[in-house]
């Protein structure tokens, strides 16, 4: 299981709601959220390891506000954005060194299943809410650049292949 990077076209596709959560599945999502720690990332949709399945996991340290997280996530979705927006960097393990300023919603009421097969609703803000929003998105196709004028996307995607050129020789 690796990170795959754009343009890779299954980042492009929608990842599917699982009907009911097996063994395999928390497996995967424990396999991904190692991934991501080594990476090092915030946040892991289960798209950007090839897997379309709707499954987030996320490990963040906010020092600002005091708050650590490490969780996984199946089937979560965005039931309510606030109307209030803020604007934050943002990059992605699927872009590797690539960033730029991208304005989401400051909060959010999410819903989703945990490993207990717990349904759990919260509201969440900031950082936290900012993590959430990237990786939900990228389960239905979407990446952080498709925030960007046409522009600035292409030439992030652009550095990103040349990236890979680079390591590949």
């Amino acid at each position: 299981m690796e990170i795959l990077l754009v343009p890779n076209e299954v980042l492009r596709l929608k990842a599917k709601k699982l009907t009911k959560i097996t063994k395999a599945d928390i497996n995967v999502a424990h396999q991904m959220m190692d991934i991501m720690i080594k990476a090092p990332g915030v946040g892991l949709a289960a798209n950007q390891v090839g897997i379309l399945k709707q499954i987030v996991t996320i490990n963040f340290e906010d020092k600002e506000n005091d708050k650590k997280a490490n969780y996984i996530l199946f089937n979560p979705s965005i039931i309510e954005y606030s109307a209030e927006k803020t604007i934050m960097e943002e990059g992605c393990l699927s872009l590797p060194e690539q960033y730029a300023d991208v304005e989401r919603p400051k909060q959010i009421i999410i819903e989703y299943t945990d490993e207990n097969e717990k349904l759990i609703k919260k509201e969440i803000d900031g950082y936290e809410a900012r993590i959430l929003q990237h990786e939900i998105d990228h389960l239905s196709g979407k990446l952080f650049v498709d925030y960007l004028s046409s522009l600035k996307r292409n030439i992030l995607i652009k550095k990103v292949k040349k990236l890979q050129n680079t390591k590949k020789r």
